[in-house]
């Protein structure tokens, strides 16, 4: 019984709880959606206000846009117009000018045919009186006949035999006055062959420096090196540049040049050629062009070993190069390679002994002849070039200086400048060490090469037999026989007026045409 009243009482407790809470609900409801609908007016209100505002700022932007593509619409007009205005303008001035030009060609039209009428009729009035002076000539002609009793022929062979006795006598004056001026500079001539005769000899210092002697095992082989009516050894003269002397030396060759790398080129060429046995042109050029190239890496391996034995480091290789062409230069008859090895070596000691940089002083000693082995001549001092070239491969300001202040052509703005002066000096001015006449001797054969190389169409010159012939190899292709009988005349004229020298100078041109195919 409690338990059913229990039960009843729960399931009431339940339904009026239930019938609360649904009251409750709706109640919530009720609130919610009124504050919603206050929520929505003042959201749509807002809204209402936020769209007339863009409104008036759009049509506010809308204007201030259309007054702005206005102007800018008022702008290109002015400027189209200024344009259409400016094209009209030139449009009336071509016209004008056009005008002008064709009032101008008209005008020239009408002179030229007046000019040319004028000239027509000046022609034809010529001509009439070049057929009545050919009458008149024809006229006077006969009448000197008749009067004379002699033909024209006749005439002219008399003046002919005239003009002969008068040329006869003119010429044996001529040769009286050269005979009679022979005998005024007789002496002179007589001191000019002394001199000639001079030179020809072979004096120990021409020997020493000017010739080298290839030896041979027997005098056969004389005559391969000469070859066939002389082709072998006229090529290797062309492709070297030396004088091969064959003469009754037995077993000897003698190479003479006043260029030692030439000289040197030349005789490991004619090694090799005799050695190979196969002596032709083509051969001998294929020889001498390798031969070149070994003898450049022979100079840059004689200024490496150069630098290493002196402990002179970070030499620019152009530079090591430079020192190794010493080898093959000289100067006043002393070898320039042990000149500037003695330099360096004596201002290393004196720079040790007045405590200053000794690698310095001995890089400034090895370095201050370089201007004297440059590969084209130049007209400034050996000193000075020296400098540039210093300069250029990154050399110190000290060493430069030194280099160009050796001869006082700068002021020596270091202490390293005198010492390399001093020791200079030292070195050059030893009894013995040097030959003044031998280096302007070799200068004055360096003179003849480039007053030949001073004319168009020279291919390579020669300066041989002591300076008394001067072969010239010409290109085919740009002069001809009779351009190069000019041209041999043309630099014998310029050596007479250039240049001071004992004897005679013979020139000779070579032009050679040569034609190459090979067979496959």
């Amino acid at each position: 019984m409690d338990i059913l009243l229990i039960i009843i009482a729960a399931i009431a407790g339940i339904a009026g709880g239930f019938g609360i809470a649904k009251y409750l609900e709706k109640s919530n409801v009720s609130n919610l959606v009124k504050n919603a609908k206050k929520e929505a007016t003042s959201i749509l209100k807002d809204a209402n206000q936020e769209a007339e505002n863009i409104k008036k700022d759009k049509i506010l932007q809308a204007k201030e846009k259309f007054i702005e593509l206005k102007a800018e619409h008022e702008q290109v007009i002015l400027t189209r117009d200024r344009k259409v205005a400016e094209v009209e303008k030139r449009v009336r001035d071509k016209e004008s000018q056009i005008s002008n030009e064709l009032a101008k060609a008209k005008k020239i039209n009408d002179d030229f045919e007046a000019k040319t009428a004028e000239y027509t009729a000046k022609i034809e009035n010529l001509e009439k009186k070049t057929v009545e002076v050919e009458k008149m000539h024809k006229s006077q002609v006969e009448q000197l006949e008749v009067i004379s009793g002699l033909s024209a022929d006749e005439a002219k062979e008399q003046l002919i035999e005239s003009l002969k006795a008068e040329a006869k006598t003119n010429a044996m004056a001529h040769i009286q006055d050269t005979i009679e001026e022979a005998k005024l500079t007789a002496q002179q001539e007589a001191k000019k062959i002394i001199i000639s005769t001079i030179q020809r000899v072979g004096t120990e210092e021409a020997v020493e420096n000017c010739v080298s002697v290839f030896n041979i095992e027997s005098d056969d082989v004389k005559g391969r090196i000469i070859g066939r009516e002389g082709r072998n050894i006229r090529a290797i003269e062309a492709a070297t540049g030396v004088e091969i002397i064959v003469d009754d030396t037995p077993e000897a060759i003698i190479l003479s040049c006043f260029d030692p790398v030439r000289r040197e080129i030349a005789r490991l060429s004619l090694h090799k050629l005799v050695t190979d046995g196969r002596i032709h042109p083509a051969r001998i050029e294929e020889v001498v062009a390798k031969t070149t190239k070994q003898i450049e890496e022979e100079i840059i391996e004689v200024g490496k070993r150069t630098v290493i034995d002196l402990g002179i480091h970070g030499l620019h290789p152009e530079l090591i190069k430079v020192v190794g062409r010493m080898k093959y230069r000289s100067s006043y008859g002393q070898n320039l390679l042990q000149h500037s090895r003695e330099v360096a070596k004596l201002c290393g000691i004196m720079a040790a002994e007045l405590g200053l940089n000794v690698k310095l002083a001995k890089r400034a000693g090895l370095l201050h002849d370089i201007g004297k082995v440059p590969d084209t001549e130049s007209d400034l001092p050996h000193a000075l070039l020296g400098m540039q070239w210093a300069e250029k491969y990154g050399e110190k300001e000290e060493v430069c200086n030194a280099i160009g202040a050796h001869h006082d052509e700068i002021e020596m703005k270091s202490l390293i400048s005198p010492i390399i002066q001093v020791c200079d000096a030292i070195s050059g001015a030893r009894p013995g060490a040097r030959r003044q006449v031998l280096d302007s001797y070799i200068q004055r054969l360096k003179d003849l090469e480039e007053i030949a190389y001073g004319f168009g169409g020279v291919k390579s010159a020669y300066a041989i037999q002591a300076g008394r012939e001067l072969r010239v190899i010409v290109e085919s292709e740009k002069v001809s026989d009779d351009m190069a009988s000019k041209l041999s005349f043309d630099i014998s004229h310029k050596i007479q007026t250039e240049m001071t020298y004992p004897g005679q100078v013979k020139i000779t041109v070579i032009r050679e045409t040569r034609a190459v195919n090979i067979a496959k």
